[in-house]
């Protein structure tokens, strides 16, 4: 039992740190994006295909809901309780990393954004694929995207149905 315990802890530490340590680095390229972007010329990386350029979001993705801070942090908070929950509902187990690390990615772009939209009012964005006139993204933005396809390529590809069953809600009948 204490073992399990000691597990359990560890996960929790390591999902912290791990959140932490991304979250301090989308700050920090937001940081850096403000300096070194804010008031400039874009800076051209691939003339025509992708370049940074500093921009003000007070929407959400690709612009939408301009304005509606309180809803995008009320939002926030619940998608970061609710990974917290099924996270405490994974396995201990190696099986279980990938969605862990995928959960842990969440959590920091959700919080490097809540970050930027309670103390800016907006949220700092500097990517820009000029080539397929992608809207401007930040590094936060990466994280829940990047999860997001290795959640769903991990349960597509990598989980069968019996391991998913943890995160289900319906209480299993036993002795069937």
């Amino acid at each position: 039992m204490k073992d399990k315990k000691s597990k359990v802890i560890k996960s929790y530490l390591f999902a912290i740190v791990g959140c932490i340590l991304l979250t301090l680095f989308d700050q920090f390229t937001k940081w850096l994006a403000v300096a070194k972007l804010k008031d400039q010329d874009p800076f051209v990386l691939i003339k025509g295909v992708f370049k940074l350029e500093y921009l003000e979001n007070r929407g959400a993705a690709f612009g939408i809901m301009q304005n509606q801070q309180l809803f995008f942090a009320v939002t926030a908070i619940l998608i970061i309780a609710v990974i917290f929950f099924m996270y405490g509902r994974m396995p201990q187990t190696k099986r279980y990393y990938m969605l862990k690390i995928c959960a842990v990615m969440v959590c920091a772009g959700a919080i490097g954004n809540l970050i930027d939209r309670l103390r800016l009012n907006y949220v700092v964005d500097f990517f820009y694929f000029e080539l397929i006139d992608f809207p401007v993204f930040n590094v936060a933005d990466c994280y829940v995207v990047l999860a997001c396809i290795g959640f769903a390529l991990s349960v597509l590809f990598y989980y069968n149905d019996d391991e998913l069953k943890v995160f289900s809600f319906k209480k299993e009948k036993k002795g069937k």
